[in-house]
C-alpha cells in the first residue's frame, strides 16, 4: 500500500503539474502568472484574458483531476487486492496529488494555481452526482453574491461531505480536510481583499472586452 501511495503521489503531482494556462499563453501570447493576480487558475485566466479562455483553462485544469481519479480506479484494482477503504483512500491520494502539482508545479518555482478546476474534476469522478450538486452549488452561490471564492467555499464544504458520506474509511475525511486547510492558505489574499470589498467580481470580469480566442 506504502508503494503503491508514493506511486500515485508522484504520477498526480506530474498529471497536475500540465496547466491549461500554458495552451492560453500559447494562443493568446499573455503569461497569466505575471498579470491580474499572479497565478495560472482559471479564475485568473478570465480576468486576465477574458471569460473564453478561463473556461478553456478551467476545462483543462478539471479534465486532468477526473482523468487521474478515473485511471486509478480503472488500473489499481487489476494489480494489487484493495479493500473498499484502501482504494478509496488511494483515491483521495491521487485527487490530492493532482492538486498539489497545479497549485505548486516544480517548473516554476513551486507557484501555480489555487486548485479549484482540478478538485471539482477529481469530485467529479469520484462521485458524480455529488460533484454536479457541489459545482452547481458553486456556480449558484458566486452568481448570487458576486464573488467566485464564496462559491469556492462553499463547493470545499460539499467535497468534504462526500468525503464523509460517500467515501470508506477516516482517510478520505483527513485527505480532504488538508485541501481545505491548503485552500484556505491559499486564497488568504482573496478573503482579505473580499474584506477591504477590493476582491474582484464576477460581473466585472464578464463585461470586460478580452482577447478573442
Amino acid at each position: 500500500m506504502i508503494i503503491w501511495s508514493v506511486s500515485i503521489l508522484l504520477i498526480g503531482y506530474l498529471v497536475g503539474s500540465i496547466h491549461g494556462s500554458k495552451l492560453a499563453q500559447w494562443m493568446s501570447g499573455v503569461n497569466i502568472k505575471k498579470e491580474g493576480l499572479n497565478n495560472s487558475g482559471a479564475s485568473n485566466a478570465t480576468i486576465v484574458l477574458g471569460w473564453k479562455y478561463g473556461v478553456l483553462v478551467g476545462a483543462i485544469d478539471i479534465l486532468k483531476g477526473a482523468i487521474m481519479i478515473i485511471g486509478a480506479r480503472l488500473i489499481a484494482p487489476q494489480l494489487t487486492s484493495l479493500s473498499t477503504s484502501e482504494l478509496d483512500f488511494l483515491l483521495y491520494i491521487a485527487g490530492a496529488a493532482v492538486i498539489l502539482g497545479h497549485n505548486f508545479p516544480i517548473y516554476t518555482k513551486f507557484k501555480g494555481g489555487k486548485g479549484t478546476a482540478s478538485i471539482i474534476g477529481v469530485l467529479l469522478a469520484l462521485h458524480w452526482p455529488v460533484g454536479l450538486a457541489g459545482l452547481l452549488l458553486l456556480i449558484c452561490i458566486t452568481l448570487l453574491t458576486d464573488y467566485l471564492l464564496i462559491g469556492v467555499f462553499f463547493f470545499y464544504l460539499i467535497f468534504i461531505g462526500a468525503s464523509i458520506w460517500t467515501a470508506d474509511g477516516i482517510g478520505p475525511i483527513i485527505v480532504a480536510g488538508f485541501l481545505f486547510l491548503m485552500a484556505s492558505f491559499l486564497h488568504i489574499e482573496n478573503v482579505q481583499r473580499l474584506i477591504r470589498k477590493e476582491e474582484v467580481k464576477i460581473s466585472s470580469v464578464m463585461k470586460k472586452k478580452k482577447p478573442s480566442l
